[in-house]
């Protein structure tokens, strides 16, 4: 077994050969003068099962150009097995036509990546389950889930004080399935779509939440308008505590902006992204999901069971 990595997040994938107890792969990746991008890989994969770090993040084309060549790479070198392992699969909202000639990019994507060789991926936390479904090769979906709700419960929060909170009612299995686990109490944020880059939290629907503390959950943030405002309503209805948690932290646009205004005591992300310097705010907490991926990748590589994870 190898793991490799492109430039999208190396320390993730050291972390991961860390747990692992393996040296890291080594490449040799950069740009040739018009900015195509060259690669090689610089020892020997013939026959070995390999795979590959690289999640499609900001600057997704990039980040997506190079998982492409370099998954090519290693199928023309002969290796017995590729798994691509996309921490953060990009270009996932589009999945479905929701009006006339736009694209389903999500599945274009998937057409590149088995094209290019792969024989499997690994994902966390995909936008949409049913995007596992696009691929013609196998796909292990984890979740961070676990992760998260292993630091909440560290930080000793009564269940009776609790309450988990579904940022839109998209998101209702998610904060159910945390809730599970957690325990508490279940309220759902009715959010209104004002345009098409703008929504406005409007009621909220189910248990109280005054006094409690208020747990909400996300897939990703982006620009961070729909949490923070789910922040706001939580702030509103009088919780004592409030505490955000997304798996993926892209914080593109105006996102440091509004989160340094928001009314929360704590976001807790998970390092399926890289966060840089200027973008790690004294109230954010972030998780690593390096032993999650690394126990996932020895039970791909020995053949057995990847769902004993989900738990």
């Amino acid at each position: 077994m190898k793991i490799f990595s492109g430039r999208a997040h190396p320390e993730l994938a050291q972390k991961i050969c860390d747990y692992l107890g393996l040296p890291l792969g080594r490449t040799l990746v950069g740009n040739f003068p018009d900015g195509e991008i060259s690669c090689k890989i610089d020892e020997d994969v013939r026959g070995r099962d390999v795979f590959v770090v690289q999640p499609t993040c900001p600057p997704v084309n990039e980040n997506l150009m190079e998982l492409l060549i370099i998954i090519d790479s290693l199928k023309r070198a002969s290796a017995h097995r590729i798994t691509a392992v996309i921490p953060y699969f990009g270009y996932a909202r589009q999945d479905r036509k929701d009006e006339g000639r736009v694209p389903i990019t999500a599945k274009l994507v998937a057409n590149m990546i088995t094209q290019a060789g792969a024989d499997r991926v690994l994902a966390m936390d995909l936008h949409t389950a049913q995007i596992q479904g696009f691929f013609d090769i196998p796909v292990d979906h984890l979740y961070a889930a676990p992760v998260i709700d292993n630091y909440i419960l560290s930080l000793g929060f009564p269940q009776d004080e609790m309450v988990v909170v579904s940022p839109d009612e998209g998101s209702i299995k998610r904060a159910l399935a945390h809730m599970a686990r957690l325990g508490g109490h279940l309220a759902i944020i009715d959010k209104r779509r004002a345009s098409a880059d703008t929504t406005r939290q409007a009621n909220v629907i189910g248990e109280r939440v005054e006094g409690r503390v208020a747990l909400i959950f996300d897939d990703m943030i982006s620009t961070a308008g729909s949490i923070c405002g789910a922040a706001e309503t939580m702030h509103r209805a009088g919780a004592r505590k409030v505490i955000l948690a997304a798996t993926h932290g892209l914080l593109v646009g105006p996102a440091i902006q509004r989160l340094s205004q928001a009314p929360f005591d704590e976001l807790i992300l998970t390092d399926t992204i890289p966060l840089p310097p200027e973008k790690r705010l004294p109230k954010i907490t972030v998780l690593s999901v390096a032993p999650l991926l690394g126990e996932a990748i020895k039970r791909i590589h020995r053949n057995e069971s990847v769902s004993k994870l989900f738990v």
